[in-house]
C-alpha cells in the first residue's frame, strides 16, 4: 500500500501520469490514487511494468507531507502552509514546468515550502528533473508560496514570449507577405543564433505543420482566439500591487482578451477605418523584425525577474535569481539559450535591479534598437496591431530616461486632490494652494 511507498501521486490526468511514471522510472516505488478509481487501475495496467505503482483506493492512506505540484495561486499555498504548520503538517507548494513531455521525462522544479520536507524528496526531486550540462533544473526556491509564486512569473514570461512571437507572425505575414511554410523556416533559421529556445523551435514546426484536411497550413485554420488560465492574469495583478511596471506580460494578457471578442472584431473589420499603406514593404524587413523580437525578449524577462526580485523582499523570502535562470534551462516552456546569459548576470550584480543594465544585455539592445523602432513605426503605418512590440519599447524609452512627464501628474494630483509634491531642488512635502492665493507651503 501507500506505506511502503516513498512517494504519492493522486491526479493521474496526462501530467500526473507522467510524473508518477517518470519517479517510478527511476526506481522510486510510488503510490498512486485518482478521484475514479477506474483511472488509477488503467494507470497501473497500461504503466506498471516501468515501474513499482501501488494503488491507493484513498488520500488517507498518503503521507504527512502534502505537494501541490499544480498551478495554484500562490496565497492559496500561503494559507495552506499555515493552516497545515498549525496541524503539524508539513506542506510544499511546488512548480512544475514542462508540460506532457516534460513530466515525463524531465520538467524544472520549483519546490517551495518546509525545507526539511524537501531534504526528504530532494533525491527524487533532482532524480526526475531535467538536466542541463549536468545540473539538476530543480533547487529549494523559499519557503511558503515561494514556489508556486517563481513559477506563476515563469508562466507570465511564457505569456509574453508567446505574443511577441505571434506578433513577428503577423509581421511577416501581413506585412512582409510570407505564408506559412516560409515563415517557418525562418523560425527554424532564428532558432540556431540568439533567439534559440524551446518556443521559436515549436513555433517553426507549427508553422510547417500541413492540415490534412485542406492541405494548407494547419495554422491557417486554426481559430485565432487564445485560450488562457489565470497565471498570466495572476502575474500582472501581483505586479500591479508591487508597483512593478509588467508592460510585456500584461499586454500579452490583454491580447489573448482581445482574441477572445471574435464576433465584435468581425462586426468591427466591416465598420472601423484603418490606414492606407504609404510604403512598400519587402523582405528587408525580416531581419529587423528578428531584432525587434530579441530585445523585447529582453525587456520581457528583465521586468519578470524585476517583480520576483521585489516579491522576494516584500514577502522575505531571500529568492536566488540566478538559480532561477539556472533551473529555467532545461525541462520548461521558456527554456532559451540567454537564459545562461541571465544565470551569469545574477552570478555576477546578485543584488541587480534590472537586467538591461547588465553590459551583455545593454549592448544587445542598444545593437537592435534602430531595427526594434523601424519595426513599431511601420506595424503602425501598416495598422498591424504589436501591443508586446510597442510596449517593451515604450518601457525601454521610458527606462531610459533621468526625467520622465510624472511631474505633471503630480502637481494635477496636487491641484485636484491636495496630494503634495516634492520639489527637485528642496527636501520636504509641499502642497500650493491652487483654488486659494496660489501660494506654496511646505506640509511636513
Amino acid at each position: 500500500m501507500a506505506g511502503q511507498s516513498r512517494i504519492g501521486v493522486t491526479g493521474l490526468a496526462v501530467m500526473g501520469a507522467n510524473l508518477a511514471r517518470n519517479i517510478a522510472s527511476r526506481g522510486v516505488a510510488v503510490a498512486v490514487h485518482n478521484r475514479t478509481r477506474a483511472k488509477t487501475t488503467e494507470v497501473i495496467e497500461q504503466f506498471g511494468g516501468a515501474g513499482d505503482f501501488t494503488g491507493t483506493p484513498s488520500l488517507e492512506e498518503f503521507g504527512d507531507a502534502p505537494i501541490d505540484a499544480g498551478n495554484s495561486h500562490f496565497p492559496d499555498t500561503v494559507r495552506r502552509t499555515a493552516e497545515c504548520e498549525a496541524n503539524g503538517i508539513r506542506f510544499m507548494g511546488v512548480g512544475v514546468s514542462g508540460g506532457e513531455e516534460g513530466a515525463l521525462l524531465g520538467p524544472s522544479i520549483m519546490p517551495g515550502g518546509d525545507p526539511e520536507a524537501y531534504a526528504e524528496v530532494e533525491e527524487i526531486f533532482e532524480a526526475i528533473a531535467a538536466k542541463v550540462d549536468g545540473t539538476p533544473c530543480v533547487v529549494h526556491v523559499g519557503p511558503g508560496g515561494a514556489g508556486h509564486y517563481v513559477k506563476m512569473v515563469h508562466n507570465g514570461i511564457e505569456y509574453a514570449d508567446m505574443q511577441l512571437i505571434v506578433e513577428a507572425y503577423d509581421l511577416l505575414t501581413h506585412v512582409v507577405g510570407l505564408d506559412a511554410p516560409a515563415i517557418g523556416k525562418i523560425f527554424e533559421e532564428w532558432n540556431t543564433g540568439d533567439l534559440e529556445s524551446f518556443l521559436i523551435e515549436i513555433t517553426g514546426k507549427v508553422l510547417a505543420k500541413v492540415d490534412e484536411k485542406t492541405g494548407g497550413p494547419l495554422v491557417d485554420v486554426i481559430v485565432d482566439q487564445a485560450g488562457q488560465k489565470g497565471t498570466g492574469t495572476w502575474t500582472a495583478i501581483d505586479a500591479l500591487g508591487l508597483g512593478i511596471p509588467l508592460t510585456g506580460i500584461t499586454e500579452a494578457v490583454f491580447a489573448r482578451g482581445l482574441s477572445a471578442l471574435r464576433s465584435e472584431r468581425a462586426a468591427a473589420a466591416k465598420t472601423l477605418a484603418g490606414p492606407t499603406p504609404s510604403r512598400k514593404v519587402d523582405e528587408s524587413l525580416v531581419d529587423d523584425i528578428r531584432q525587434a523580437l530579441y530585445a523585447s525578449k529582453v525587456v520581457a524577462y528583465a521586468q519578470g525577474f524585476a517583480q520576483m526580485r521585489a516579491a522576494s523582499v516584500q514577502n522575505d523570502w531571500d529568492l536566488h535569481l540566478g538559480e532561477m535562470a539556472t533551473i529555467w534551462r532545461g525541462g520548461c516552456i521558456i527554456r532559451a539559450q540567454f537564459l545562461n546569459r541571465i544565470r551569469d548576470a545574477y552570478a555576477e550584480h546578485p543584488d541587480l535591479d534590472n537586467l538591461l543594465m547588465v553590459p551583455y544585455f545593454t549592448e544587445a539592445v542598444a545593437d537592435a534598437q534602430d531595427a526594434w523602432r523601424r519595426v513599431v513605426v511601420t506595424a503602425t503605418e501598416q495598422g498591424v496591431a504589436i501591443p508586446a512590440f510597442s510596449s517593451s519599447l515604450s518601457y525601454y524609452d521610458g527606462y531610459r530616461r533621468e526625467r520622465g512627464p510624472a511631474n505633471l501628474i503630480q502637481g494635477l494630483r496636487d491641484f485636484f486632490g491636495a496630494h503634495t509634491y516634492q520639489r527637485i531642488d528642496e527636501e520636504g512635502a509641499f502642497h500650493t494652494r491652487w483654488a486659494q492665493d496660489g501660494t506654496e507651503v511646505r506640509t511636513d
